[in-house]
Parts: structure tokens; sequence; C-alpha cells
């Protein structure tokens, strides 16, 4: 059985977020198993795939080192990019089954679409110890699935070192649970890019993750509301490493746009 490694929202290797993809199965495996393998693979996610009766259509489950998430964009970018580059898939698009409902990726000319559910954000009074635990105090909170802090100088998301342990038990009424934070703030010395991002999550199991699909479904429509701009385009700033992302708000959906690179083909030996 094989298993690739891809870099996502990336157009180089050793840019945006590495996930890994398996080769897709006849039927589910235990999930305590695709856990385990998830563990072992130690990146913030590993994509699980199931054959249909249709050629361009899968079940598609996501798990990070100690999780199962119900929705995550970047390891459904390197899913349809496993199909598409490594395995020879002949469609212009494909339809993955997931927790979050069908979600379409297209083949574009500069890269991949996906067409994922928004997740409109409303604003939330600071929860206590959020303050404390980024060492910086937003200009305004929001709360969707995920809690975001905004703040108003890209140099403030860059500079961030927070207090993970403490951040990992916070949660306001961000409906994904505690520790799931997005920080953002306009960006001010980059042409090519609209807004400045991070995002924390050790309530998942990953201190900071490179580049996050799912954020911009939360992101996007609170964007759209405020600047009234539909089409953004996100730079995300993992240290070391960052990640290209545009999205588009169309109605109730999210037009999450980029590119991926695979970087590592394995042969799992379990």
């Amino acid at each position: 059985m094989r298993q690739w490694t891809v870099d996502a929202f990336a157009a180089e290797p050793f840019e945006g977020n590495p996930a890994c993809v398996v080769e897709p199965f006849e039927a589910w495996p235990d999930a305590d198993w695709m856990q385990a393998l998830a563990m072992e693979n130690n990146q913030a996610e590993t994509a699980f795939l199931l054959k249909s009766e249709s050629a361009d259509r899968f079940g598609l489950r996501w798990f990070t080192p100690t999780t199962e998430v119900p929705l995550c964009g970047h390891a459904t970018l390197a899913s349809a990019h496993v199909l598409f580059a490594e395995l020879g898939l002949e469609a212009e698009a494909v339809t993955f089954d997931t927790a979050s409902g069908p979600l379409v990726v297209r083949r574009t000319a500069e890269g991949y679409e996906m067409d994922f559910p928004a997740d409109a954000p409303r604003p939330t009074p600071a929860p206590v110890g959020l303050v404390e635990a980024l060492g910086e105090t937003p200009s305004e909170v929001w709360a969707g699935g995920y809690l975001v802090a905004l703040f108003d100088h890209e140099q403030t998301i860059i500079d961030l070192k927070p207090d993970l342990a403490a951040l990992a038990t916070i949660a306001g009424e961000a409906t994904r649970g505690p520790g799931n934070l997005i920080v953002a703030a306009p960006a001010e010395d980059d042409p090519e890019c609209d807004v400045v991002t991070r995002f924390f999550a050790p309530g998942s199991g990953i201190p900071e993750d490179p580049a996050t699909g799912s954020a911009y479904c939360v992101l996007a429509p609170l964007f759209a509301g405020t600047t009234g701009e539909n089409k953004l385009r996100y730079f995300q700033a993992y240290p070391g490493r960052g990640a290209d992302i545009e999205a588009e708000v169309a109605g109730d959906r999210v037009m999450l746009r980029g590119q991926a690179v695979t970087t590592v083909e394995s042969v799992l030996r379990v």
C-alpha cells in the first residue's frame, strides 16, 4: 500500500502544509488503526480515501496525530492532488463524501479550486485568558467553528509567541472546541496579499498549523462582510514556510484556491 506526502497550498517543495495521503481503500480500516497511522506520520493531517462505484467520487476522512476532525482543507487539496497527479484520475473534478458533506475539488490552469461550506462567524467578547495567552490584545474577537482574533498590524501576527498550553484550554463561543485559534491582520507590505494569518491548534494536537483550509471558511465570510470584497488573497505566515491561499465567498460556499506539490512517495508495510 502506498502513501504520499504532499505540500498543500504550495507552489514549491517545503512550503505550505504537508499532509499524508494513503492509497484508496476498498473498505474503511478500523478507526483506531487510522489514528495510529496518523500518529506515526506525525503530520498535521493524514487523509484516508475510500473507493466508490464512481471513478471520480471517494469517501474521505482526516486524522490529526490525536483525533479525527470533521473538516480539513489542506489534506483535501492533497488528496485531490494525489488522485490527479499520482494516480492518473482523468476527470475535471473529484467529489469527496465527508463528515462535512460533499466537497468538490476542480483542476484549474493555476492549480486546484475547492468548494467548501462557509462558516460565517459572529462578534464575541474575548474569552477569559485569551489576551494573557496571546501576549497581545486583539482589536476584535469573532467565533465560528474556530475562535478568531483580529489585529491591526501584520507584524503583530508575525511576532506572536502564544502560551500554547494556556491557549489549549480556551474556546469561548467557538463550536469546534478549545484550543483552535485563527489570528489575522490586514497585509501592509505585500501587494500580492490582502490578509496575513496564522492558526494555532493545540486543542487538536497541532501547536501551529502551516496552512489551514478550513480556517478560510471562517475568515472569507468575515472579511467579505467587513471589506465588501468577496475574493481576497491570504498569506498564512507559519515561521519558515508560509502558504498562499485565495478564498472567494459564493453564497453559502467558499471557493479555496491553491497549488500542491508531492514531496514523498512511500510504501506502508502495515
